[in-house]
C-alpha cells in the first residue's frame, strides 16, 4: 500500500471510543463500498439484501485479516476486498442451492391447514361418546353410512329396511348429534 491509502492514513484525533481499526474499517467502506456492492448486486441477481449482507461480510473478513490489506506490493485492498466478495458470493450461491428455498412466515393458500392430532383425538372421543346415546336403529344407520362409507342401499339391505327408513334415521340421528355437539355442528351434515 502506498502512503497515501486511506488504511496507513490515522486520524489525528479519534472519535470518543472509537478505535483505529474502526476508523481504518470505515475508511475502507468509504473508498471500497460502493464498488463492492455494485459487483455483489451483480452476482447476487439484484438481490440488494443478500449484496448487503455480502458487503458486511466482506468487510468482516478485511477487519479480521489486516494484514492482507497491509501486503507489500498491492498499490491498492481493492483487488482483494473484490476477490473476497466474489468468493463469499459464490459460497453463498452454492449454500442456497444446497439447501431448499427459505420461506416468510405465512402460509401458502393451497397449504391444507391440519388441525392438531390431540384435538382431533378428543372430537372423535366426543362424538363416539354422542353416538352412544342414540337409538340403537339410529346408532347403526350412523356407523353403516357415516362410518363404515356405506351406501343408503347398501345399509338398507344389511339392515332389512327400505332405503327411505334408512334416510329417515339417518337424518333424524344428525339432528340428535348436533344438539348434544353444538360445537361440532358445522361438520355434521
Amino acid at each position: 500500500m502506498t502512503a497515501a491509502s486511506p488504511l496507513t492514513h490515522r486520524p489525528a484525533a479519534p472519535a470518543r471510543g472509537a478505535t483505529t481499526a474502526e476508523h481504518e474499517l470505515a475508511a475502507l467502506q468509504r473508498e471500497h463500498g460502493g464498488p463492492l456492492f455494485a459487483l455483489l448486486l451483480r452476482l447476487c441477481d439484484g438481490d440488494r439484501q443478500r449484496a448487503e449482507d455480502l458487503v458486511q461480510e466482506t468487510l468482516v473478513r478485511a477487519w479480521q485479516h489486516p494484514e492482507a490489506l497491509h501486503a507489500d506490493g498491492f498499490d491498492s485492498a481493492r483487488p482483494w476486498l473484490l476477490t473476497v466478495a466474489r468468493r463469499l458470493a459464490i459460497d453463498a450461491r452454492r449454500a442456497r442451492r444446497a439447501r431448499p428455498p427459505e420461506t416468510g412466515g405465512e402460509v401458502p393458500e393451497s397449504a391444507r391447514v391440519s388441525a392438531d392430532h390431540a384435538e382431533r383425538a378428543a372430537q372423535m372421543l366426543d362424538v363416539r361418546e354422542a353416538v352412544k346415546t342414540l337409538t340403537p336403529a339410529h346408532r347403526d344407520v350412523l356407523v353403516l353410512v357415516y362410518f363404515l362409507g356405506a351406501s343408503v342401499a347398501e345399509a338398507a339391505q344389511t339392515l332389512g329396511v327400505p332405503p327411505g327408513t334408512v334416510k329417515s334415521r339417518a337424518f333424524y340421528a344428525l339432528r340428535a348429534l348436533r344438539r348434544i355437539l353444538p360445537d361440532y355442528s358445522a361438520g355434521l351434515h
